[in-house]
């Protein structure tokens, strides 16, 4: 299942930005306009050599298990970091900024599907149909049905009294005084979601990279989540999840920046402790073809940060891991890194 929205973007002085980076990350500003929340902290202030945070709240250290395996397919889900540990009961994830994204000037979305053969991908045939779930002056939910879905499971999404089963893409969309902006999906059938925060002043728009998925994570095939139901609230931006397996989930988007998109992720149940809570997907070719090039996380001194290449690393124990990118990606290079952090035992029901 292609999930795509591929960016080859031009770059202004982009020779310059590559000396400059070398193997590390840096850091720049995104601005803002009184027409979108500004951001909280400035990103320059809250960047370290590989754009990993180490002053977040102290949280419970988890298992950071590398499953990937290379590919030639930049379309191909090939990156799988599997976040494990007794108890987890809440998290956060956001998702930041490339280092470079200020010297982003056009963005486009073309898939490249060189190297890539999906013929033998699983395809299960469905009615196609979109729907508006829920519409007001700050956002917009919109829901598709695809013709045809990897996974056969038709798994039912409420917002108040509205039931629409079926869905394969969920589109949560932030209302501007220009145009609307797309920050969030989630794919009910399998249970990945994308996520990326408003864009900088300088585009219109910034395309999805990186996957991820919460909840009792299973595999067949690739790695899933099967979802029972899903129930949206549009007051508090919060997503109920009912798994399969009966325990429920929620996701709410607590901040809308141009610095970032967080989101509170919790279970009311714990799972297993051999079963992932939380994992990445993504895409890397090579450095500069690659959703998702680096992994960071605190090292074992204060204010000290570890890092390798994104398939290089086996298993670490952190509190909290980023996953970005040290060199422009001509594919999806305005895409997010993805922060998970906030580890805890204390459910936020």
């Amino acid at each position: 299942m292609i999930r795509s929205r591929s960016a080859a973007v031009r770059l202004a002085g982009v020779g310059a930005l590559v000396l400059a980076l070398g193997p590390g990350l840096a850091g720049c500003s995104t601005g803002a306009q009184r027409s979108w929340p500004a951001a909280s902290t400035p990103l320059s202030e809250r960047v370290s050599k590989e754009r990993v945070s180490t002053e977040r709240v102290r949280a419970e250290r988890v298992r950071v298990v590398n499953a990937s395996k290379p590919t030639r397919c930049a379309e191909e889900d090939n990156v799988y970091v599997k976040l494990l540990a007794p108890g987890i009961t809440a998290f956060r994830i956001s998702a930041e900024h490339p280092p470079y994204i200020a010297l982003v000037r056009e963005d486009s979305t073309a898939p490249d599907f060189t190297d890539c053969d999906m013929s033998n991908d699983p395809a299960f045939a469905f009615q196609a149909r979109q729907v508006t779930l829920y519409e007001d002056a700050s956002i917009r939910l919109v829901g598709h049905t695809f013709p045809s879905f990897w996974r056969p499971e038709v798994v039912g999404f409420r917002v108040g009294a509205v039931n629409e089963p079926g869905l394969h893409l969920v589109q949560l969309i932030r209302r501007g005084p220009k145009h609307d902006v797309e920050i969030l999906v989630v794919y009910p059938s399998d249970g990945y979601w994308r996520a990326k925060p408003l864009p900088p002043s300088t585009l219109d728009d910034t395309a999805y990279g990186s996957s991820f998925l919460f909840g009792p994570i299973e595999e067949d095939g690739r790695p899933f989540v099967a979802i029972r139901e899903i129930s949206f609230e549009p007051e508090t931006l919060t997503f109920r999840l009912v798994f399969r397996n009966g325990t429920r989930g929620t996701l709410t988007v607590s901040e809308v920046t141009r610095a970032r998109l967080g989101l509170s992720l919790s279970v009311d149940t714990p799972v297993r402790a051999d079963q992932p809570f939380a994992a990445l997907r993504s895409m890397y070719v090579n450095p500069v073809q690659a959703d998702v090039a680096v992994a960071a996380w605190p090292g074992r001194r204060p204010g000290q940060v570890t890092s390798a290449p994104v398939m290089d690393f086996g298993t670490v124990k952190a509190s909290s891991v980023r996953f970005g990118r040290s060199l422009p990606s001509w594919h999806n290079l305005s895409a997010p890194d993805m922060v998970f952090d906030g580890f805890s035992a204390v459910a936020r029901y």
